[in-house]
């Protein structure tokens, strides 16, 4: 028999990432058992604490053994952290080093939101792409700079290490994993039993654009918040460049450095994210909304739109408005 480990941190971690991934895995194993007649993975949470609380010690954890105990896994599934990193990875230094052993010696590593945060602690994102939450990707992107972090996608599988996008979007990471540790067929009958949509891979439509202001360029911060006032404008780069004293070169180049998009990436965004309010919000037609965020061409907003969305405008706007 194969074996599973759902990890419990230390700390005030996402106890719905536990619980959930447990649940989905025991019913694929049920099932399995049920068509088989033999049960495949032995599925266990482990821990470094012999209980650990959430939510104020409203719910408690207890994991089946220590990690200590386990010997070799063959899967690792990392649940999401709370949002003090630094705290969480102090807290979870045995966790960090026992799942590079783990890794070494043949195990397949899971992340799930920012449960890829205690992943890339052990060094073995560097060089890989990695899903996280988009809240937090710019975070990330911070404190791992060697990761390419891919906050777009919902899922990602590179060598043996799977990562997945915020939230309850972990379920698509399970079912995923489901297809990939069982079959097809026990896949698609867990996605029908917890009503999981299946084949989904990106987090894209559920991404709220902020800008990207954690960094410490107050030129290009500057430049930020003149696109964004400035969003309904023909922006020219070169002008916007020149407004800062910036050759196009190094402005084009700091910009990148600073916020991970060209300006007219960014500035695409900021349009982009105010049109999605207003299909949310108002009655507006497509047309409309275009003309409102600084577009002419009903060809080139769509192509920007759907390229940063995921879904056409008319599509996004019949999903999230509701007369």
């Amino acid at each position: 028999m194969k074996h599973i480990t759902i990890l419990v941190p230390d700390g005030e971690n996402n106890i719905s990432s536990i619980a959930g991934a447990y649940k989905i895995l025991t019913r694929a194993n049920s099932y399995w058992k049920e068509n088989r007649h033999c049960t495949p993975y032995h599925i266990q949470l482990a821990g470094i604490s012999p209980s650990v609380d959430f939510h104020g010690g409203l719910f408690s954890v207890k994991p089946h053994v220590h990690i200590a105990d386990i010997a070799q896994t063959h899967l690792v599934i990392i649940p999401s952290l709370n949002h003090n990193y630094k705290a969480a990875l102090a807290g979870n230094q045995p966790v960090i080093e026992w799942l590079k052993v783990q890794y070494a010696n043949g195990a397949e590593l899971a992340s799930v939101c920012t449960g890829a945060f205690l992943l890339a602690a052990t060094g073995l994102l560097n060089g890989k792409t990695c899903s996280t939450h988009w809240a937090f990707a710019g975070t990330f992107g911070n404190l791992y700079p060697e990761v390419d972090v891919q906050k777009d996608k919902l899922i990602t599988d590179e060598s043996g290490i799977y990562t997945n996008g915020g939230a309850y979007s972990f379920l698509h990471l399970i079912i995923y994993l489901v297809e990939k540790y069982f079959d097809r067929e026990t896949a698609i009958f867990c996605s029908k039993v917890f009503q999981i949509e299946i084949d989904r891979h990106s987090q894209q439509p559920f991404i709220i654009f902020k800008g990207q202001k954690e960094h410490a360029d107050e030129v290009i911060k500057q430049a930020q918040d003149y696109i964004e006032t400035h969003f309904r404008d023909m922006i020219s780069i070169e002008a916007l460049a020149s407004r800062f004293a910036v050759g196009r070169r190094n402005f084009d180049r700091r910009f990148i450095k600073a916020t991970g998009n060209t300006p007219i990436e960014y500035a695409q965004r900021v349009k982009v994210e105010a049109a999605k309010k207003a299909f949310e919000t108002s009655r507006k037609t497509i047309a409309e909304v275009m003309y409102d965020v600084g577009y002419t061409d009903v060809k080139a907003f769509r192509e920007v739109f759907k390229r940063v969305t995921g879904v056409p405008p008319l599509d996004y706007r019949m999903k999230y408005h509701r007369p």
